[in-house]
């Protein structure tokens, strides 16, 4: 009778421990390790979201946007600099990117609206795209008015630390980021409530 008892104790403390060790791992796996992680958008799908390192936060307000120099889908030369002394939407996008098309919309009745105070660049992320015309067709199908410069050889995502598209800045007329950076789809009062706080 004792064998049993005493048995069925050490069975018992066991199974506890290895309950305890497997709640311990889980844990130090969870926040042990070597990189803190935030959950982002990362475009492919209407509600995806992928994982990107902490330090990914992207540029911070009160620093300068980088300046670059694209081609845009018409075939002009786009520089950002020259819109110096306006305040600007940059945006990050890829035309078969859901949260993007959810997004457009939005963006052109915002620039609809308010064209005369904000300028809205939208530069394609063209290595995401099957094809180039795609891009064309996409923005002539949807009546879309604004920049639309090409990051062709992907030069735009580590300065501007685009993990995830749609990824959109807030630039002041001083050249410098003025809001925290928005990774996925915008509607027209979150544009107007962060561009109302810009300079």
């Amino acid at each position: 009778m004792y064998k049993r008892i005493f048995a069925l104790t050490l069975l018992l403390v066991l199974v506890g421990v290895v309950i305890a060790n497997v709640i311990v791992d889980r844990t130090d796996d969870t926040t042990g390790g070597e990189e803190e992680a935030e959950l982002v958008d990362d475009g492919s799908s209407s509600q995806g979201a992928g994982i990107a390192p902490a330090e990914s936060t992207g540029i911070e307000p009160g620093e300068p946007a980088p300046d670059f120099e694209l081609e845009t889908l018409e075939g002009e030369s786009f520089r950002l600099s020259d819109l110096q002394g306006e305040k600007v939407i940059l945006n990050f996008w890829y035309s078969w990117c859901p949260p993007c098309i959810e997004e457009m919309p939005e963006i052109q009745e915002f620039y609809d609206d308010y064209q005369d105070e904000v300028e809205v660049v939208a530069v394609n992320m063209t290595q995401h795209e099957n094809q180039l015309s795609d891009i064309g067709d996409f923005i002539d199908e949807n009546e879309h008015t604004f920049t639309v410069p090409l990051d062709e050889d992907d030069s735009l995502s580590e300065p501007y630390v685009v993990y995830a598209a749609p990824t959109t800045y807030f630039i002041g007329t001083d050249g410098t980021i003025q809001q925290p950076r928005r990774i996925g789809p915008m509607d027209y009062e979150f544009m107007e409530e962060m561009v109302q706080g810009m300079d």
